[in-house]
């Protein structure tokens, strides 16, 4: 049997070098696409807040409904009562 030849063993790390830069390339080329679509649709939720804001709702308000709607009750209940302590804490109730 005869050893393998170094230029085949360079062929396969050049291929493999070569595989590896074009998945490389895809996953940049992939995130770059998202990247883009996370900033559109940034665009048009800052339009529709703009548009809320138009109609005399309070942003702010409606950015903290929206932080509460993605938490679930016991999470919020937690965050409420830990909140309660602390202002009572400081005097604020």
């Amino acid at each position: 049997m005869d050893a393998p030849s170094h230029s085949t063993n360079e062929d396969v790390t050049a291929t493999s070098q070569t595989v590896a830069a074009g998945q490389l390339r895809a996953l940049i080329e992939r995130i770059e696409r998202l990247e883009e679509e996370k900033k559109t649709v940034g665009d048009d939720i800052k339009e529709v807040f703009a548009e809320a804001k138009g109609t005399g709702f309070d942003t702010k308000a409606i950015r903290k409904i929206i932080a509460l709607r993605k938490k679930d009750q016991a999470e919020r209940q937690e965050e409420e009562s830990i909140l309660d302590l602390y202002m009572a804490a400081l005097g604020m109730v």
